[in-house]
């Protein structure tokens, strides 16, 4: 296992985070060499220049965090945040077309915002929280077969939500990594040990606003 910080995205996704605030997670992170940031898209172009000449990744999130968007603006939203600077794209799961168990429109979702992302890392959250142990192992098929890059567990916007679980991170990479996805965990991860047990289980990145204090616990 790799450094803890080697697998952090930094994350701030408060609706009333400030630039000030997204400001202090980009200093944290250059601080402590994590290995990005996640923040809202209207912050991305001001946050561009502040992690230039660094190794720490710039990621943004679409149709987040109700997966009730079209296509439509989930390209739109794509595009605006490729231009703007972001490095990798996360973007929830059409979530309605799961349950209505229309898995060829999940998977074509999926699939036009990779082919619009190209080169830049495309990540599916499922929300985990909200799906059967059978749905995941669908959502992981969809994103698979739309050629994604990884899957993610969750937005942490679930009220009441567990997040990020072993059990399912474990499931998700047994599914997804012999395809060359790789898994993230998210939501809930607020210590050391609980971000150890995931990457165990093979989670390769850690969404977290509490990196620090993982970091703290690493080092104890």
């Amino acid at each position: 296992m790799k450094p803890i910080n080697e697998y952090i995205e930094h994350t701030i996704l408060k609706p009333d985070a400030t630039f000030k605030d997204v400001e202090k997670v980009i200093q944290e992170a250059l601080e402590y060499n994590f290995l990005g940031v996640c923040i809202n898209p209207n912050h991305v172009k001001e946050a561009k220049p502040l992690l230039e000449n660094s190794n720490t990744k710039l990621v943004t999130v679409v149709n987040f965090p109700l997966a009730n968007n079209t296509i439509d603006t989930i390209l739109l939203q794509t595009g605006r945040a490729l231009i703007d600077g972001a490095q990798e794209i996360d973007t929830v799961i059409n979530l309605a077309e799961l349950k209505n168990k229309n898995y060829e429109k999940v998977t074509y979702d999926i699939k036009r915002t990779k082919e619009l992302c190209g080169e830049y890392v495309l990540k599916v959250i499922l929300e985990t929280d909200l799906l059967t142990k059978e749905e995941i192992e669908i959502a992981c098929k969809c994103a698979v077969d739309a050629g994604a890059n990884c899957v993610k567990t969750s937005t942490g916007f679930v009220k009441g939500g567990v997040g990020a679980k072993v059990e399912d991170v474990k499931l998700m990479y047994d599914i997804v990594s012999p395809h060359g996805l790789f898994v993230k965990a998210s939501g809930g991860i607020k210590d050391y040990a609980k971000a150890k047990a995931l990457v165990e289980a093979g989670a390769m990145r850690l969404g977290t606003s509490s990196g620090v204090e993982i970091i703290m616990g690493e080092n104890k």
